[in-house]
């Protein structure tokens, strides 16, 4: 289910692309999560990794955008919540492991690896909604078809 090399060149200020779903790249990962309008707009304002309670509301609310793109027929939409959902999970991870979210140094060394508790909590909220839209069979199915349509 693999899609092509993702598209950094295109337009990405001028294309709508819940009019234009055509355009849009599933990528890999997080790829284009804070390029990509209408949704940016939409599901930015909510997304939060602080701690596990403003990681919780976060996530619920996302995930409840996920489910109305879902009613609306969005596949787009679906998907850009669930790179939001993965990308709480990566940047709490990150800021659990590293103080300060910065693994590298200025140097090219590394920084010393911690835990940060709250953060590692936060993650793992943000994770247990990654992993049901992962195993949501209308999701996989809507992303093989889309894949598979415009690649």
């Amino acid at each position: 289910m693999a899609s092509k090399t993702f598209n950094y060149d295109q337009d990405f200020a001028s294309i709508n692309f819940r009019d234009h779903p055509e355009r849009y790249q599933v990528g890999r990962g997080e790829q284009g999560v804070l390029l990509v309008e209408p949704y940016k707009s939409e599901i930015l304002p909510w997304w939060r990794y602080k701690d596990p309670d403003s990681a919780t509301k976060s996530a619920e609310k996302i995930y409840q955008l996920f489910e109305t793109y879902r009613q609306h027929d969005d596949f787009v939409g679906m998907d850009m919540a669930r790179k939001f959902i993965q990308m709480g999970y990566t940047r709490a991870r990150r800021y659990a492991n590293y103080k300060g979210g910065r693994k590298y140094t200025e140097y090219g060394g590394t920084h010393p690896r911690g835990n940060d508790p709250v953060k590692a909590a936060a993650a793992e909220i943000f994770k247990t909604w990654w992993d049901k839209i992962r195993q949501d069979e209308d999701y996989l199915e809507r992303k093989r078809e889309h894949i598979s349509r415009w690649g």
